[in-house]
């Protein structure tokens, strides 16, 4: 398994666009792919859970992915987080 910290660097945080980034991204991948918040954890592939998270700007998330593709599908996940989901 890999663990990652990833933190919410674009200003209007995870709302519909980069949920949806992020869950189709997730689904390329064999692997299962976590995100946690404070005491939430939902699965990357789920739309509604990713935006369910109500992460804002700056908000730390922890990136779990645990499978075959694990290494390429965290790369992958956190390089979206650092380009901001190329909304800047």
């Amino acid at each position: 398994m890999i663990e990652k910290i990833l933190t919410v660097q674009n200003r209007a945080g995870i709302h519909a666009r980069p949920a949806a980034i992020i869950a189709q991204t997730s689904n390329k991948f064999e692997s299962e792919i976590m995100l946690s918040k404070d005491d939430a954890t939902v699965n990357a592939k789920s739309i509604m859970g990713v935006i369910a998270m109500g992460a804002g700007y700056n908000t730390q998330l922890t990136l779990q992915v645990t499978g075959p593709d694990e290494s390429e599908a965290a790369s992958t996940i956190e390089e979206l987080f650092n380009s901001k989901f190329e909304e800047e």
